[in-house]
């Protein structure tokens, strides 16, 4: 990897994929995430509840995260299957099992081994926020939202595929 990371890591070492093929498809095609982004972090949304007892002391308990992350803008590229992907949501309105995907994290700063970094793999769907844009090109901006079943395993970056390590459901 150029540029390796040392010391404070550099946002570009942390790269995030999306799987653009239809929930239907027999295999992902990763789509990397951050052109035309400046920004992009996944929100983490814990749920938090606060008791106060009647002796005054409080607790508090996290018990669960409701990940989700917003790309925007997004420009839309004839033959990008991204592209092709956020369109068909938006053409044909689908909802529910229509907009599942999965997300997969990959660290860049930690050593590769045999070319395949720590990566982790989570399922989610699609939320397509709104289509059109101003004069600057089409977009289509849209959401992420976290379902689970998040696995850790490795992904390749020359084949863009994930492994689950063993032991891990995937």
């Amino acid at each position: 990897m150029p540029d390796a990371a040392v010391g404070k890591i550099k946002r570009k070492f942390m790269a995030h994929f999306i799987n653009a093929a239809l929930p239907s498809a027999s295999s992902p095609v990763f789509v990397r995430l951050g052109n035309d982004l400046e920004e992009y972090s996944v929100e983490m949304n814990a749920n938090v509840e606060t008791k106060t007892n009647i002796k005054g002391e409080t607790s508090v308990n996290l018990d669960s995260y409701q990940p989700q992350a917003s790309v925007e803008p997004y420009y839309a590229e004839v033959g990008d299957p991204l592209f092709e992907r956020l369109q068909t949501i938006a053409d044909e309105r689908q909802t529910l099992d229509d907009l599942k995907t999965e997300m997969v994290e990959v660290h860049l700063w930690e050593a590769p081994t045999s070319g395949k970094y720590v990566a982790y793999k989570e399922d989610g769907i699609i939320e397509v926020v709104s289509y059109g844009g101003d004069t600057t090109g089409y977009q289509i901006p849209f959401n992420v939202h976290s379902t689970g079943n998040r696995v850790k395993g490795t992904f390749d970056l020359a084949t863009k595929t994930f492994t689950a390590d063993s032991g891990s459901a995937s």
